[in-house]
């Protein structure tokens, strides 16, 4: 005759935001999701103690292994303590200890780090616990201020975010008054700094393991956020440390890596597209902007043996570099991520021959670069605009008496989703190269004519035109603000990033001074087939 086994219907396991089934038998215990393939099981040998308290969902059984590891079983109600508790004894021989959570609801007590957890109390009494395994970043905002980040551990922990649903706690602050008491001589240290320390230890998001990072580049300059950053780069993740701040970001967040050279002759721009973004406080990073010197060499040996190098990483890395330093940086982030690194269209120069034009958008200075698949504006507010969600652009001050005498024109995308980017302050001799390349990607432009009225002149490409002579007609039509979006075209590929001595010459840009700030993100996608022409149609009378 088989062993007796109490079942438990709807238990949720820790933080698992699925269902499932609890059994218990004298053999041990075990849970299995209600959907998927979820099963953890602990053996009667293994179990240590046992309590029942309440929490979030309803009421827990806290299960403690002799291994020091905590399980956690949520979703029980009152009614089941009696139940469980023979059970408990029964089976296995203890006693389902009941433990009283503060309720009091104050926001002043003590901290402590116990079985993986920081935990809050009150008057002795557990408020709440945060198991430091969802602890992703932490930093001093204020001189007794820390902030914590939540989300889940890297890797699986983000995979395991995108599947939850509904509302979810991602920071939390602590006011850590006072200074800690320190033996001999030297500089007092506040509580908040010790309390800092602790949990990047604790959540081991602090200094890894001597040896396993793979390179580090040190005093890095960053445009967005700005400020100077080590970069440490190990095998599945890198680290990002300032001043102020330290970020962990996990290589499979990383979504896009562009590598621009600045129209200054004297730099190159590397940014890094991120999903989930970068947060400092309430401000989102979807875009990392490094600035290096074009000429600046380095001289870095990677921490990798040569069979690492072969079979992990294909041989697409070099034990040693000498070289300039960002196309060795390039070169690591493209393999440690497996992505690829988009570089200037080789359809589009600027009349300086240049890969990018200089604009503004709104108060901020900044480059803007016509790609291939997308144009991308940095380095304040780093904004990503996909050709295939753009529906038309609009020309302004391009044509009549008053344009003429103006030195700069506007650009306006007019993009499907009923959003608008616009950049002004663009000088005039751009504008043959810039509706060329729009031209070329088959982006429906429109040419302002009356800005007093809003009407312009929409250049639409001759559909019975052979391709090879190029030749087009323009169409006139005057009307107020509108046009409709054209069918989705045919995609051009981004290009691989390709480490290349020979760069193009480039013209003298501003001497800009970016702020912290965030940008918009999106991803790449096909190009859209509209109509353009290379020059805008003369003034239609109505």
């Amino acid at each position: 005759m088989g062993e007796k086994v109490n079942q438990f219907d709807d238990i949720y396991l820790d933080l698992a935001p699925e269902l499932g089934l609890l059994r218990l038998a004298q053999s041990g215990l075990g849970w299995k999701a209600r959907r998927g393939e979820g099963l953890f099981t602990v053996r009667d040998a293994d179990l240590k103690r046992t309590t029942w308290l309440r929490a979030a969902r309803n009421f827990q059984l806290r299960i403690q292994l002799r291994d020091g590891r905590i399980v956690k079983f949520d979703g029980f109600q009152r009614d089941d303590f009696e139940k469980l508790k023979d059970i408990i004894k029964t089976n296995y021989g203890l006693q389902l200890e009941t433990k009283e959570m503060s309720v009091k609801g104050w926001n002043w007590g003590e901290t402590d780090f116990s079985n993986g957890n920081l935990v809050f109390s009150v008057q002795n009494k557990e408020m709440f616990e945060i198991p430091l395994n969802e602890v992703t970043n932490t930093s001093l905002t204020a001189k007794h201020e820390v902030m914590i980040e939540l989300g889940g551990p890297d890797g699986e922990g983000g995979a395991r975010d995108k599947n939850r649903k509904g509302d979810q706690l991602v920071e939390m602050r602590f006011y850590v008054p006072g200074q800690a008491n320190q033996e001999g001589e030297g500089e007092e240290e506040s509580n908040a700094n010790v309390f800092y320390n602790s949990i990047k230890n604790e959540a081991d998001i602090g200094d890894a393991a001597p040896g396993d990072g793979i390179v580090l580049f040190a005093d890095t300059l960053c445009l967005t956020p700005r400020g100077r950053y080590d970069i440490d780069m190990f095998p599945a993740f890198l680290r990002l440390r300032g001043k102020t701040t330290d970020y962990k970001i996990s290589y499979t967040s990383i979504i896009k890596l562009f590598l621009l050279p600045k129209p200054d002759d004297v730099h190159v721009l590397f940014v890094i597209g991120l999903d989930p973004p970068l947060r400092q406080g309430q401000t989102r990073y979807p875009f990392l902007v490094f600035q290096f010197v074009r000429e600046e060499e380095t001289d870095v040996s990677l921490n990798l043996d040569d069979e690492t190098i072969a079979t992990k990483y294909d041989g697409k890395l070099e034990k040693k570099y000498e070289t300039r330093t960002y196309e060795v940086v390039s070169t690591l982030f493209k393999t440690l991520t497996g992505r690829r690194v988009t570089i200037p269209s080789e359809f589009f120069k600027s009349y300086h021959s240049q890969s990018a034009i200089k604009c503004s958008m709104k108060a901020n200075e900044g480059v803007l670069y016509p790609l291939d698949k997308s144009f991308l504006f940095i380095p304040k507010p780093p904004t990503f605009i996909p050709h295939s969600e753009i529906g038309s652009v609009t020309f302004s001050r391009v044509g009549g008496s008053a344009a003429s005498a103006s030195r700069t024109f506007d650009l306006k995308f007019n993009m499907k989703s009923g959003v608008d980017y616009s950049f002004s302050s663009i000088n005039r001799e751009e504008y043959a190269n810039l509706n060329e390349f729009l031209q070329n990607k088959k982006i429906k432009t429109k040419s302002m004519e009356d800005e007093s009225t809003g009407r312009y002149v929409e250049m639409v490409e001759d559909s019975d035109s052979d391709e090879d002579n190029g030749k087009r007609k323009r169409k006139s039509i005057v009307q107020d603000f509108g046009g409709g979006d054209d069918d989705e075209g045919e995609s051009s590929p981004d290009e691989d990033f390709v480490a290349d001595e020979s760069e193009s010459d480039v013209a003298e840009e501003f001497d800009e001074n970016v702020s912290d700030s965030g940008g918009s993100n999106a991803s790449d996608a096909s190009d859209d087939d509209g109509s353009a022409d290379e020059r805008p149609a003369k003034k239609s009378k109505k």
